[in-house]
């Protein structure tokens, strides 16, 4: 059931507009990692939802690079720059910046064209609804994070207070939601496809923790959801680094985007205490 009002990516991020360019939002719990620094699916959204507001357009594609980290409490600023407006598309840029650095880095194109397909060419896999999945545990003692604020659950694959060491496979499943729900944009699932940087842990069959070199979203189609499944398949993990892709389906099954990621990975030793959900 969908709520009747929905809490768009802004508003969540809690971001203000300075002037036709430049945009403000502070670093606060409910945007950082366990690390204690900007989470990076919030730092592509934050530069997604300045890019939609400078140009007037919708996304078709961003990418961000993280250069630095933005820490727990830093204001951060985000700049943008249309560097190429066509009849259909605008090629951008936003910078973001805390503490006197670059911190991110988001280019993108925005706009709208006609010619479609019936359908998409992937099928979503067949997973239990969210009711029936259990929550996704993370190790306590971690603090408070953006996994306080999402409601994760195990879709597909082995649930981390489970992981034993066997490898398993490199496809799992994901539904995350925000409770009180989010308006569909591309902002919004800028932050659930950062969820890729977790799904080493099924083929490691290890508790693994990722941080983002860059995140990418392509946009397919946006329509009411209150559940989004993060349809994860990781790709490779060699010297340190590893890569994936995630399918992003609604509760209905529509393709609403495909998220990929580089990450730096490391095993996440800290053990789990009890029933903590990633919430």
């Amino acid at each position: 059931m969908l709520a009747s009002a929905f809490v768009d990516a802004r508003h969540f991020l809690d971001m203000h507009r300075e002037d036709d360019s430049t945009w403000r939002f502070r670093v606060t719990e409910r945007l950082i990692t366990p690390g204690q620094f900007l989470f990076g699916g919030c730092g592509l959204a934050a530069g997604l939802v300045a890019l939609e507001e400078a140009s007037a357009r919708p996304t078709v594609w961003g990418s961000a690079q993280y250069l630095s980290h933005a820490p727990l409490g830093a204001d951060v600023s985000v700049v943008t720059e249309l560097v190429v407006e066509g009849r259909h598309v605008t090629q951008a840029r936003a910078v973001a910046r805390a503490e006197g650095r670059e911190v991110l880095t988001v280019n993108a194109a925005l706009g709208t064209g006609t010619l479609s397909a019936d359908a998409p060419w992937v099928e979503m896999p067949v997973v239990p609804a969210p009711e029936d999945c259990p929550p996704r545990q993370l190790p306590r003692g971690m603090g408070e994070s953006i996994f306080e604020h999402v409601d994760a659950r195990v879709a597909l694959g082995t649930p981390f207070e489970k992981l034993d060491g066997t490898p398993g496979s490199a496809h799992s499943g994901i539904w995350a939601r925000v409770p009180g729900h989010f308006e569909p944009s591309a902002a919004t699932l800028a932050i659930f496809g950062d969820y890729v940087s977790g799904g080493a842990s099924q083929p490691m069959g290890r508790r693994t923790m990722g941080r983002s070199l860059d995140n990418t979203l392509r946009v397919v189609a946006l329509e009411p959801t209150e559940w989004v499944l993060c349809d994860i398949h990781m790709h490779a993990l060699a010297n340190g680094f590893g890569q994936g892709t995630a399918y992003l389906w609604s509760e209905r099954g529509t393709l609403l985007a495909t998220a990929s990621q580089s990450i730096a990975a490391r095993l996440w030793d800290t053990p789990l205490e009890g029933p903590t959900s990633a919430r």
